[in-house]
């Protein structure tokens, strides 16, 4: 049988093969920002709230509040649940005066810093590109960051990139970064510069502000990356610089910090993130987080989707006072630490982990309940001789 011309490929078939992504990409968009609300501007996600969102990869709640660019902390408010955390007035003012001193003239006493840990010896450069990376919007900036970056790179000169923007996909959805600077080496190299106001005593800082620095500049070297891979000779440094006061003075001093390992994890887990359009699309139809809704509507909305609380959230998460109180009023391990949770096997309530300590419930050749029986055996054992050892005391006599 022949074929007649109508049963071929349509000649239209290519061009709606072109469309359809950016058709779902629109979708995508309407369907964020009815669940974020209509009126309500999209909250930008940085990069600490990134590294903080790649910690907990399995909580659903928070990758969808931050791909829909919800603001937690006002939805946090409405729900009678507000975050007790955050940089105070004081602290923010004190590192803007400290970060205008590093960049001051031009960049000069960065450049000095940066020249001294990772220029490789000879005079510090006297001649270093500041282009401005000026534009409308964040897409804007971000497309004149890649351009600006190509340029230096192309030149094979000192550039000092302040404040760029970059993009990063985020479960499905691109968020905006804004590090502190990039320097861009007459070899290629990129290096992101991270400025803290936290002090360099003696020549060591608190160990855990410097990891949680480490972990924010490696979101930005990912970012970094993705211009990279389509500029030629370009490479993004896997050391950072890290600026910080100098003892208990406003002095800088800088040291490098090698974030291989919190580029890889972060990257791991960034990949492990379930997509936003997944969850979006399994919630009830007329979800919204619009503030503007009652606290009765905003708690069913955000008890629609899951998430996965553990108390670290308390240092990372606003809404991490709301899933405490529902993850406690419903008894479940996780309000306990991840650790106990990974211990427990099973047993996902502390109701059940009682029963089970108590021979009621629970299989006895489960190691776990086994385990919690003999816990409370050596437990009720202390306590009989303690309580006998007090009723032998003379003060019992």
């Amino acid at each position: 049988m022949s074929e007649s011309p109508s049963s071929g490929p349509s000649p239209q078939t290519p061009s709606m093969s072109r469309h359809r992504p950016t058709q779902q990409a629109t979708t995508l968009r309407q369907r964020l920002a009815e669940l974020r609300g209509p009126a309500v501007a999209p909250h930008p996600l940085d990069a600490r709230a990134l590294a903080a969102l790649a910690a907990n990869p399995g909580c659903k709640r928070r990758a969808l509040l931050d791909g829909a660019g919800v603001d937690k902390a006002v939805l946090a408010a409405a729900l009678g649940s507000p975050a007790a955390f955050g940089q105070s007035q004081f602290a923010f003012m004190r590192g803007n005066a400290f970060e205008a001193r590093v960049k001051a003239d031009g960049g000069t006493e960065l450049m000095r810093l940066l020249y001294e840990r990772l220029g490789g010896g000879g005079e510090v450069p006297h001649e270093v590109r500041v282009p401005d990376l000026a534009a409308a919007g964040p897409e804007g900036r971000a497309a004149r960051t890649a351009l600006a970056l190509r340029e230096a790179t192309e030149a094979g000169c000192w550039a000092l990139l302040d404040h760029p923007m970059l993009a990063l996909e985020v479960a499905g959805s691109p968020a905006y970064l804004e590090p502190d600077a990039v320097v861009v080496h007459p070899d290629g190299r990129w290096t992101v510069v991270e400025i803290k106001s936290f002090p360099v005593i003696d020549g060591s800082a608190d160990a855990a502000k410097v990891g949680a620095a480490a972990r924010q500049s490696a979101v930005y070297v990912l970012a970094l990356e993705r211009v990279a891979a389509v500029t030629a000779g370009a490479e993004v440094g896997h050391r950072v610089l890290l600026v910080c006061p100098k003892d208990f003075s406003n002095l800088p001093t800088a040291s490098v910090v090698d974030v291989r390992k919190q580029r890889a994890v972060t990257r791991r887990q960034l990949t492990r993130l379930t997509r936003v359009e997944d969850i979006a699309a399994a919630l009830p139809e007329g979800t919204t987080f619009d503030p503007e809704c009652s606290a009765q509507e905003l708690t069913a909305a955000v008890d629609a989707v899951t998430a996965a609380y553990a108390p670290e959230c308390l240092a990372a998460c606003e809404l991490a006072f709301h899933c405490r109180a529902k993850a406690r009023a419903a008894g479940a391990v996780e309000a306990l630490g991840r650790s106990v949770r990974g211990e427990l096997g099973g047993l996902t309530t502390v109701g059940a982990v009682l029963a089970a300590a108590a021979g009621k419930e629970g299989d006895p050749a489960d190691p776990t309940v086994a385990a919690l029986r003999r816990a409370a055996a050596l437990r009720a054992e202390a306590l009989e001789h303690r309580g006998a050892s007090v009723e032998g005391s003379p003060a019992c006599r």
